[in-house]
């Protein structure tokens, strides 16, 4: 899909030389990537400190039961 943007020149030629990616396209679409993923991340932040945690669970007899 083509879409025209006005994106900050000086912010997008940073990001192409942190990136090492050959084009803008390539550039944009590893930002936004690692911009969905941290978001996304983000949200499993709600969860520390509410989830149980079983000290007797054994790790190590769940692997070898498989």
């Amino acid at each position: 899909m083509a879409t025209n943007l006005n994106i900050d020149e000086k912010l997008l030629n940073e990001a192409l030389s942190l990136s090492g990616k050959r084009t803008k396209r390539e550039t944009v679409n590893e930002a936004l990537s690692e911009y969905i993923q941290h978001r996304k991340q983000s949200k499993i932040v709600q969860f520390f400190g509410k989830i149980d945690f079983d000290p007797t669970y054994d790790y190590k007899k769940q692997r070898k039961s498989r």
